[in-house]
């Protein structure tokens, strides 16, 4: 076997070469360094403009460094990654043209669609880096971000919830006038079962209350209960004061809390829309949008990889000041695309896929178009 003709196909193919190296690694470079610059302002921003309302609800120091701005850095880093994506490419690929690197490279015979390839590699990653962190990691640090901005920051924690319905099992439906948060009980409870459409059993009790002590999940205790058992015209009543029973429905399946999509991980997520389908429940849109969001989010690095390029990769007169404004202008239009059909999605029964990756479509477009203007 000639090992030195194996090394040199190697050599001759392989994939990632000096150059792809060279751009992936300005590329990533400038793309953490734009996260560290612009995530510190933001970070003494949001001090100045919070700090009041922290000392005026006496949020503790510790509460406030460990629980809402180490996990506010990851959280809005991973948000506006896009953001930081089309900045980055903008940024080094203007500093490229302007030291006539890119015209170097070109007129070597490194076609445009050659040169796009590290930069392809550069946003997969960074696209694989922001989903996984987006659909597992953050969610579980959001917990404690989202709970102390809900008490010390916006102060619009929902301890109750009223008329609550949902089908908890096959033809079972669980009713409750009024659910308490802070003691974990509802008033007002009926469970009916239907069979063939039909009442066939019937239970109501005064209080039921969530037994958080119990290993068992989904563990219920019913106080001042009555029983009807219908089969054809006979009917069976019990009653009794307390009852000790399993239904499958749990707080927050009834008690949303502003922000709770953004802390369950993607399989929690998806099982939790599922659930709530099943059951009926109408108010999951938020859920829904956030679920279909964080893939076209990762995505978006793509498009916005091509667009970038495509737009600062000839030389200007002006240099980075007008590619820099029209990135800038771009990506804070994608922004706004994103939360213009959030909301339709969310309030005026749009479909929340579609919602999701309209912006992507949008800028596909837009992406082919500069593309096909680059310089070749």
């Amino acid at each position: 076997m000639n090992w030195n003709k194996i090394k040199d196909w190697c050599k001759e193919h392989n994939p990632v070469t000096r150059l792809d190296r060279y751009i992936i690694g300005k590329f990533l470079g400038t793309y953490f360094f734009s996260i560290a610059l612009i995530i510190s302002i933001s970070v003494v921003f949001d001090i100045n403009e919070n700090i009041a309302k922290f000392l005026e609800r006496n949020a503790p120091l510790k509460a406030i460094i460990l629980d809402y701005y180490v996990n506010f850095i990851p959280y809005y880093s991973n948000l506006f990654s896009q953001l930081f994506v089309f900045i980055a490419v903008i940024f080094f690929t203007t500093k490229l043209a302007d030291n006539s690197e890119i015209i170097a490279m070109m007129s070597t015979g490194v076609s445009f669609n050659r040169l796009l390839r590290p930069y392809m590699i550069s946003a997969a990653f960074i696209a694989a880096l922001t989903y996984l962190l987006g659909a597992y990691v953050i969610p579980v640090s959001n917990v404690k971000r989202v709970k102390f901005e809900n008490i010390y920051k916006k102060k619009r924690v929902q301890t109750f919830a009223t008329n609550v319905q949902l089908e908890v099992d096959s033809g079972v439906i669980a009713y409750i006038g009024r659910y308490e948060d802070t003691q974990k009980m509802g008033y007002e409870f009926t469970l009916d079962k239907f069979e063939n459409k039909k009442l066939v059993k019937h239970l109501q009790s005064m209080t039921i209350q969530y037994d958080t002590l119990s290993e068992e999940p989904y563990h219920w205790i019913l106080t001042n209960y009555q029983t009807r058992d219908l089969k054809g015209l006979k009917e069976t009543l019990k009653s009794g004061y307390r009852k000790d029973t399993i239904i499958v429905m749990e707080p927050q399946d009834f008690l949303i809390t502003r922000g709770q999509q953004e802390t369950l991980t993607t399989p929690k997520l998806k099982e939790y829309i599922d659930r709530q389908k099943r059951r009926g429940f109408a108010d999951i849109k938020e859920f829904e949008v956030e679920y279909y969001k964080r893939g076209a989010t990762s995505f978006a690095a793509f498009i916005l990889t091509i667009i970038g390029l495509s737009l600062s990769a000839q030389k200007r007169k002006n240099g980075l000041g007008i590619s820099l404004g029209i990135g800038l202008a771009l990506s804070f239009t994608y922004i706004m695309f994103q939360t213009v059909s959030s909301t339709f999605a969310t309030n005026a029964n749009m479909n929340p896929a579609i919602a999701a990756w309209i912006p992507n479509i949008v800028f596909a477009f837009i992406a082919y178009f500069v593309y096909r203007k680059a310089p070749k």
